[in-house]
């Protein structure tokens, strides 16, 4: 009998831990430049800066879903 875990689960928890430390990189790097950099509230920056990071931001965000989409497909073969 072979001892270690099922490879089914370690697939399982592998997309689970690349899913969540994608989102937690891409979380860190947007707060990080939102209040860090101050770029999260107008105010300090012109306008335009301020709208810029929030664009970045969600277009950003499409392409970590992508890639969760993308990865937890790919597993389910």
């Amino acid at each position: 009998m072979e001892s270690g875990w099922d490879p089914d689960i370690k697939k399982y928890f592998t997309r689970l831990l690349n899913a969540i430390s994608v989102a937690l990189a891409w979380l860190i790097a947007v707060f990080s430049a939102g209040i860090y950099y101050r770029l999260g509230w107008p105010g300090n920056y012109p306008l335009i800066f301020t709208v810029l990071f929030y664009a970045i931001a969600a277009v950003t965000l499409f392409f970590v879903i992508r890639y969760m989409k993308g990865l937890w497909d790919k597993g389910s073969d």
